[in-house]
C-alpha cells in the first residue's frame, strides 16, 4: 500500500476547516500562510485522499429546541447473543441506516455497540427500540442511557503531528 503523507501546511488546513468550512477559498488560503491556487490544490487533493469525509452544518440544538422540542438523546449499549462477524455486519447493516442513529460504534470489550440515538420523545424512542433491538433474536441486552444536559459536544478531531503518515 502506498504512503501517504500530509505536511504541517495540510494539517493547518483541516484543522481550519473544521472550525468552520464556509470560509472563501480567499480568507481559507490566508489562515493557513498559503497562496490560495495552492490552498485550492491542496484542499481538493485531501478531499481525494478521503481525509474530508464531508462537510456539514452543525445546527443548535437550544435555538431548533423552542421549535421541535427537546428530543431525547441515549447512550445505547448493545450486546448480541452471537459475536460472529456475520452476526456484527448485520446488526450494523440494519442500525446504521436508521435517522435516529446519530453515532454507531462497535466496542470492547463489554458491549459489542455503543450508539448515539436521538428521538424526538420517548415514545419515539421505545418504536426505534422495537425496530432495531426487541426484534432482533440475536440482541442478548439492551442497556440505555439518557442525557439529561449536553455539557459538550465537539465533533473536531485534534491533529497531531505524529499523524502525518498513514498507511506505510
Amino acid at each position: 500500500m502506498e504512503s501517504i503523507v500530509i505536511d504541517e501546511a495540510d494539517l493547518r488546513l483541516l484543522d481550519l476547516l473544521q472550525i468552520d468550512a464556509s470560509r472563501s477559498n480567499q480568507t481559507l488560503a490566508e489562515l493557513a500562510h498559503l497562496s490560495p491556487p495552492t490552498s485550492l490544490r491542496r484542499v481538493k487533493r485531501l478531499r481525494q485522499l478521503g481525509m474530508i469525509e464531508r462537510e456539514v452544518a452543525l445546527l443548535s440544538t437550544d435555538k431548533l429546541a423552542p421549535l421541535l422540542g427537546h428530543g431525547l438523546t441515549a447512550l445505547v449499549e448493545i450486546t448480541l447473543e452471537r459475536q460472529g462477524a456475520e452476526q456484527l455486519d448485520a446488526f450494523e447493516a440494519r442500525v446504521v441506516p436508521a435517522p435516529e442513529v446519530q453515532q454507531c460504534y462497535r466496542v470492547s470489550p463489554g458491549p459489542d455497540f455503543m450508539l448515539v440515538v436521538h428521538c424526538g420523545d420517548m415514545p419515539a424512542y421505545l418504536d426505534l427500540a422495537r425496530r432495531l433491538f426487541t426484534s432482533d433474536a440475536n440482541v442478548r441486552n439492551v442497556k440505555a442511557f439518557f442525557s439529561l444536559k449536553r455539557a459538550k459536544f465537539d465533533p473536531r478531531l485534534p491533529l497531531h503531528r505524529s499523524a502525518t503518515k498513514a498507511g506505510s
